[in-house]
């Protein structure tokens, strides 16, 4: 590794521990991923191709378990190189559930990748088609009388774009993105009530880094983190620590902020383990404790993680830990 890389990993790893001092961190904004790092074209289509062959992966999240209408969302991705890897596409499915909503969302990803010294830089632009629905029969009503939910059910199809950039090294990554430009009308009643208030699908912009670390010949750390950010809410982020040993075995620790401005601990601390069942296959699982006022009425969030590799089969020379 020369020296100007070494720069870089230490600047980028020193950014990562800076951003456990800040103290005006909170809220869930988007659907959140607790293993994040391996979920990253969900967020950035700059990622797209960025695997060494055709992967599909999918996660699970069951947030909040026990709580009625907490929030359950899935997230099933596919991507691919093409032109000698000069180019990537990638597909992304999700489904996100809390309360009477039902959102579902497709994202077609296209990334142009750019070779700049000892990694590669990717340019990725993405288009969504997104269906919000409300079932208001699952909605519990204050007031039984209320004209506004007479309907069993309403939708809406919000077409939108994205963008991203997503550079990677073989010892660190950095991206920054807005999976979502325009500002969609949420408003479902339009039609039916007049009002002033207007629902708004807010812009996001997510920011993300890691590095990786060796310690020893079967010993790696990856520090990673994941900033969100909405116009006029305070910045979210997710902070992770993970080891890695003998390239197999993956285990991490999460911190989250946010969750309470009373309480004032965070959102959530959380843990994840996985394992590289074979060459093409990895599963993996997280828990999140609870940290917030909400702590007494849940029992934690699950997660579930699978990816597979679509490739011949044979000893990896070159694993990839992004």
């Amino acid at each position: 590794m020369n020296s100007k890389s070494t720069i870089i990993q230490k600047s980028l790893l020193a950014l990562i521990i800076g951003l456990c001092s800040l103290t005006n961190i909170s809220a869930q904004q988007d659907a959140q991923f607790t293993q994040f790092m391996f979920n990253k074209l969900t967020f950035n289509p700059g990622y797209a191709g960025s695997t060494i062959a055709p992967r599909l992966s999918a996660i699970h999240r069951q947030q909040w378990v026990g709580l009625e209408g907490a929030p359950v969302t899935s997230a099933v991705n596919f991507n691919t190189t093409l032109a000698k890897q000069r180019v990537g596409m990638g597909l992304t499915f999700i489904h996100d559930q809390i309360g009477p909503t039902r959102d579902w969302s497709a994202q077609m990803a296209y990334a142009y990748k750019i070779p700049l010294d000892e990694g590669t830089l990717s340019v990725g632009l993405q288009g969504v088609l997104r269906q919000y629905r409300v079932v208001w029969n699952d909605a519990r009503l204050t007031h039984q009388q209320d004209n506004s939910v007479m309907m069993a059910e309403s939708s809406k199809i919000l077409p939108n774009a994205g963008l991203g950039l997503y550079y990677e090294a073989p010892t660190f990554y950095v991206g920054v993105s807005m999976p979502h430009i325009l500002e969609n009308k949420l408003d479902l009643l339009e039609d039916f009530v007049s009002t002033d208030i207007t629902s708004l699908a807010n812009r996001h912009i997510f920011g993300m880094a890691g590095v990786l670390i060796d310690v020893a010949d079967d010993i790696k750390l990856k520090p990673a983190v994941m900033i969100k950010y909405v116009q006029n809410a305070p910045i979210d982020a997710d902070l992770n620590l993970t080891a890695i040993l003998k390239n197999d075995f993956w285990v991490g620790l999460s911190y989250r902020f946010g969750g309470s401005k009373v309480q004032g601990i965070g959102e959530s601390v959380d843990a994840y383990i996985q394992y590289q069942l074979t060459n093409t296959l990895r599963v993996g699982m997280a828990y999140d404790f609870t940290l917030s006022e909400l702590q007494s009425q849940n029992s934690g969030t699950y997660e579930f993680f699978v990816t597979y590799d679509l490739r011949k089969t044979g000893r990896i020379s070159n694993p990839r830990f992004f």
